[in-house]
């Protein structure tokens, strides 16, 4: 805060101050009571008053706007002087009008105080240490202690040890099924027949695995151009059949009535 004094002889009784080497107006009332040994419970609010207005009265006007916690704290020593010179007739004519005051000015200078006491320890501990520096832990001291306890009683405390049981885990891991299995499955039934339904292949199997592979076994077989699948219609009974098989055979099926474009 740049804040200067106007230039030119002191008034009598006004203390020549630098208020740009004051933190805040607590700062400098502080520093008017404090200089002038006054005490701090019985403030003369006509002399501080007039004290604080006349070191402000150099404030230069660009600096205004940075003032104003000084101009604030000038109205409230302006206002506490009015109600000390008027008089009151309400419930709390007894109350001090300064009480207030004296409460923020013990306040500050308590922090203040504790602020300066802080500072002075950083700076004697860098003087000594380096940053981040602690302090070594003394070692415990090492000492023998007789042994007591009889070897009855170490026995007697082992055989009251219960071991945990073992905890056995049983995993059941399914077999995967593989589809040269199915490919082998087909090949052999088809060895007997000239035709096989999907359904007899698949039955007795309960994982529907195998019913896919059976399927996807089929396909690799018509791949292969082994067999051939035919259905008559959606959701009826798929048939194997073997490729070196007239094809006109396929009309003796049980159940099943041929039509162009039936064959997969």
């Amino acid at each position: 805060m740049d804040l200067t004094l106007t230039e030119g002889p002191p008034k009598e009784g006004f203390l020549l101050v630098e208020i740009d080497r004051f933190q805040g107006p607590l700062d400098l009332l502080l520093h008017l009571i404090r200089t002038q040994d006054i005490d701090v419970f019985d403030i003369p609010i006509h002399r501080i008053t007039e004290q604080f207005l006349q070191a402000l009265s150099g404030i230069d006007a660009r600096a205004l706007d940075s003032a104003g916690e000084f101009l604030e704290m000038a109205a409230t020593l302006v206002h506490i002087k009015a109600q000390m010179l008027l008089p009151r007739f309400s419930e709390d004519e007894d109350e001090d009008p300064r009480a207030e005051l004296v409460r923020r000015l013990l306040e500050y200078e308590q922090i203040h105080d504790i602020s300066l006491r802080l500072s002075a320890a950083e700076a004697d501990r860098a003087r000594r240490f380096g940053k981040a520096y602690l302090p070594p832990r003394p070692r415990r001291t090492v000492e023998d202690t007789p042994l007591e306890t009889t070897w009855e009683e170490v026995f007697e405390a082992a055989l009251g040890i219960e071991l945990p049981e073992p905890r056995r885990e049983h995993r059941v891991t399914p077999r995967t099924v593989a589809m040269e299995d199915k490919i082998v499955l087909i090949l052999d039934t088809l060895r007997d027949s000239s035709r096989v339904e999907f359904s007899k292949l698949v039955r007795g199997f309960r994982d529907k695995m195998h019913g896919v592979m059976t399927f996807l076994a089929g396909l690799e077989l018509t791949r292969r151009r082994l067999l051939f699948l035919r259905q008559t219609r959606p959701f009826a009974e798929l048939w194997i059949y073997r490729r070196e098989d007239d094809e006109d055979a396929l009309d003796e099926a049980p159940g099943e009535t041929a039509h162009e474009g039936d064959d997969a």
